[in-house]
């Protein structure tokens, strides 16, 4: 019997002893569900501020992609403000060539009688309106 009583007693410490480290491990357990609750928490901030980073990136593509046309449209008025224009006026609609500055570089020296060295160049050349239909007389 006092065998039975010692073994009793040993599984009785035994007992003792797991309780204490399941006590332990519910302290730890609950530790790591705050610390998980933190982190979830931080996580959702830094999802949000990832969100709003996205958006904001977005938007500044966007104004530097209008900022890149309006440059452009800004350089393409400064050259059309600053630059010589001539008006040629009295050639027959007939006459032109598909290429306005082809016909213009031919029939400028045959005009004037000059020759050009270095040969004319032109930024740019068009017609002032559409051409007319047969029969329409007004510009």
């Amino acid at each position: 019997m006092d065998r039975i009583l010692q073994q009793i007693s040993a599984v009785g410490r035994r007992l003792e002893g797991m309780d204490s480290m399941m006590a332990s491990l519910t302290e730890d357990t609950k530790s790591m569900r705050l610390d998980i609750a933190g982190f979830q928490s931080r996580v959702t901030a830094l999802e949000q501020r990832m969100m709003t980073v996205e958006t904001q990136a977005a938007l500044a593509l966007d104004r530097d992609q209008e900022l890149l046309y309006l440059r452009s449209k800004v350089i393409d008025l400064e050259d059309r403000s600053c630059s010589d224009k001539v008006r040629f006026l009295g050639f027959p609609e007939t006459i032109e060539e598909a290429d306005v500055q082809s016909f213009l570089k031919t029939i400028l020296p045959q005009l004037t009688g000059l020759t050009f060295d270095p040969p004319l160049e032109f930024q740019r050349a068009h017609r002032l309106g559409p051409k007319r239909r047969d029969g329409d007389n007004h510009p």
